[in-house]
């Protein structure tokens, strides 16, 4: 039986201008739902990353449904959990909390999020051969989802060649030899001059981190991008290969069908996608640009 009124949650660091109580909030109202979304910034507690298991037993005994689970927590908080589904597994990072009978079972919806957005807003590019900048959290997550979608191989750059490596080395584990390889910085020019599109998945074009990843002549128009970054919505990256003709795709659907997928798992009922791609684009600050 489905209830009418839920409290969740969202720990990490520094994250204050989160978007993700705006987001989840919006949605119970409009379904008539009393729903509270509380940040749980560590920075603000005074803690390290470490308490993540401290606050996940502290939210399940003060009667959350669930929580969010952001950076630097995604991987230190699966020692806590009584359970994972296969896609956390795979990815050994969880965003997602869901407190089921005193148990926490940990789900990763940046993973189906990023698929999601992919397949809505580049549904027909080539996949063959996709270049990933970035092998972080984000980067881990993206990159599971565009070999979930059917990418030939998806080669993996990062500014420390060891992140790129284990990256690779476990996407290799989970989607067979070929499928992913890693590469140092200075192998960008070429491997962009052969690829179908490139992820983008550093904090570079964030407001904090203006500029572009890579310098805009490596860029060509019928290169794909995508962007994980969705605050701007437009980044620098994206205005200059839309101004090229290059087929993009912004951040913004990302952050909205991770939430999406959250909501659903917190409350068991279906959010309406369209009005949360909606609000992103108002809260951001940004309507998004047509495809």
């Amino acid at each position: 039986m489905t209830k009418d009124s839920y409290l969740v949650g969202l720990i990490g660091s520094g994250i204050g201008p989160s978007l993700s109580p705006a987001l989840h909030e919006r949605e119970a109202d409009r379904q008539g739902l009393r729903y509270l979304y509380r940040l749980i910034d560590i920075d603000v507690l005074g803690v390290g990353p470490e308490a993540v298991g401290d606050l996940v037993r502290a939210a399940r005994d003060l009667g959350f449904d669930g929580l969010n689970i952001t950076h630097p927590c995604k991987q230190l908080v699966i020692e806590h959990l009584d359970a994972l589904s296969p896609q956390a597994e795979a990815l050994g990072a969880v965003n997602t909390v869901v407190f089921e009978d005193g148990r926490a079972i940990g789900h990763n919806t940046d993973v189906t999020g990023f698929a999601a957005s992919f397949a809505r807003g580049l549904p027909d590019v080539p996949l063959e051969r996709v270049v990933q900048l970035g092998a972080g959290g984000a980067g881990a997550a993206v990159a599971h989802a565009t070999l979930t979608l059917g990418a030939g191989r998806v080669t993996v750059v990062d500014a420390l060649p060891e992140r790129a490596e284990q990256l690779a080395g476990s996407l290799t584990g989970h989607f067979g030899d070929g499928r992913a390889a890693a590469a140092g910085l200075d192998r960008l020019p070429e491997l962009l001059a052969h690829a179908d599109g490139i992820v983008h998945a550093t904090p570079t074009g964030m407001a904090a981190h203006p500029g572009l990843p890579f310098p805009a002549g490596l860029l060509r128009p019928d290169l794909w991008v995508a962007e994980v970054v969705y605050r701007p919505l437009e980044t620098e990256l994206l205005r200059t290969a839309r101004a090229l003709g290059c087929a993009t795709l912004d951040g913004g659907g990302m952050a909205v069908f991770q939430a999406v997928d959250a909501f659903r798992l917190f409350t068991g009922r279906e959010p309406d996608s369209a009005r949360m791609l909606a609000d992103i684009a108002e809260l951001a600050g940004a309507v998004a640009a047509p495809k």
